[in-house]
């Protein structure tokens, strides 16, 4: 695919990466060496990402062994990739080099051929994990295709940033959805050593407090089946603690394994609609007690490693409880219980202890319909953002030739 101003252009160059690009580069630190605070930043991998903990240095260096703002970047050891720096003049890590393009290669154009290039190789090599690192060298001998025209370089990173702009947007959206729907969590649930919320819909403000109940008032206790590696299969499904711990809510088509039983154990250890799941063993203390509630029509049945509290018709809506069960309030009781040191775990009694608070059953349906219909524009602009991410990727497939193409 070529922007139609561009088509009757010559066809794209092929180089080594290392004809275009000069590569350096960061220092290598003794650790007495990276200081609490100092002159400079010193910027490693893990700052591109989730890691805000920076270490300084008051060391005067070669000037390439610094980056300013605009400058581009490549992380290549355990996490690959471009990145183009906004900030101040800082030092970087041994395991980034700094690229500097040289005459006639857009920088921007660099930037994206470099993101198409190593998210290719990563999905050619076991999507990344057989890469720990890149050589310079090895870097430097990629085989890329430049078009000779700056003009067209320049359009193809517009489009490319126009998306990403566009992304970011939506991410950023995302981010707020969650952010609004913490909120609500917050203040549409009784807070600790309180018996109603401080937000509550007008119509119900007249009404009483809410109810206190411990979950053994309200649920009744029965253990999964106990299903061996020889069981597992393509027969009926069973719940495993992924399904407990990635879903917001379990639905069927949600449930990853399978087991095969009898039709009499599938009559025993059945989960119906509403039931209650928790997860009551863990190696960490935030994930034991984890609860989720099956919400389908569809019985299955459950492995062993979970207690399975069945519902009591009519004393609780299930969409609410499911929320009531991952609010803050409730979910730092839980853990408050939970013991162990190398293992966390969650008993059947402390579990039936827990204090819970209930409103009226109109009340509770009203409070699961808000925060359903905020899940429900949660997904949706998760999905929209992955549809983004996939036109993009197609795009990149399209404007870059593969070296087996014609440009």
């Amino acid at each position: 695919m070529r922007f139609p101003e561009f088509a009757e252009n010559i066809g794209w160059g092929r180089e080594n990466l290392g004809e275009i690009a000069s590569f350096f580069n960061g220092r290598a630190y003794k650790q007495e060496e990276l200081l609490a605070n100092g002159k400079y930043r010193v910027l490693r991998v893990g700052n591109f990402f989730t890691n805000n903990e920076w270490y300084y240095s008051d060391l005067e260096l070669d000037e390439n062994k610094y980056c300013e703002n605009g400058d581009l970047l490549y992380a290549w050891s355990a996490s690959f990739g471009p990145h183009l720096w906004n900030g101040e003049k800082i030092i970087f890590h041994y395991h980034i080099w700094k690229i500097k393009n040289k005459k006639g290669i857009d920088k921007l154009f660099l930037y994206n051929l470099l993101d198409y290039e190593t998210s290719r190789i990563k999905a050619q090599s076991l999507n990344g994990f057989a890469l720990m690192h890149v050589t310079k060298g090895a870097i430097e001998s990629w085989k890329i295709a430049v078009p000779e025209s700056e003009k067209e370089q320049q359009k193809i990173s517009s489009c490319l940033f126009s998306l990403d702009d566009i992304i970011t947007a939506h991410s950023q959206k995302l981010e707020l959805l969650k952010d609004h729907k913490k909120g609500l969590m917050q203040n549409l649930f009784p807070q600790e050593n309180e018996r109603i919320p401080k937000f509550r819909f007008p119509e119900f403000c007249n009404d009483k407090e809410w109810e206190e109940k411990t979950l053994g008032q309200l649920l009744e206790f029965k253990n999964g089946i106990n299903a061996e590696k020889e069981q597992y299969g393509t027969g009926i499904k069973f719940i495993n603690v992924l399904d407990i711990l990635q879903n917001d809510f379990i639905t069927y088509d949600k449930i990853i394994g399978s087991v095969d039983v009898d039709e009499e154990t599938i009559a025993k250890f059945s989960v119906n609609y509403g039931d209650v799941l928790f997860q009551r063993s863990s190696e960490t203390q935030e994930e034991a007690g984890s609860a989720n509630v099956y919400l389908d029509s569809k019985q299955i049945a459950t492995f062993g490693g979970f207690v399975i509290r069945g519902r009591k018709v009519g004393e609780y809506d299930p969409m609410f409880l499911n929320k009531l069960l991952k609010s803050r309030s409730v979910r730092d009781r839980i853990i408050s219980k939970s013991a162990g040191s190398t293992r966390f775990n969650i008993g059947q009694e402390i579990l039936s202890s827990i204090v819970i608070f209930l409103p009226m059953l109109n009340e509770q349906q009203k409070i699961a319909s808000c925060l359903s219909s905020l899940d429900d524009l949660i997904t949706a602009q998760t999905e929209k953002i992955e549809q983004l991410k996939a036109h993009k990727k197609g795009l990149m497939q399209g404007l870059f030739p593969k070296l087996t193409d014609e440009a």
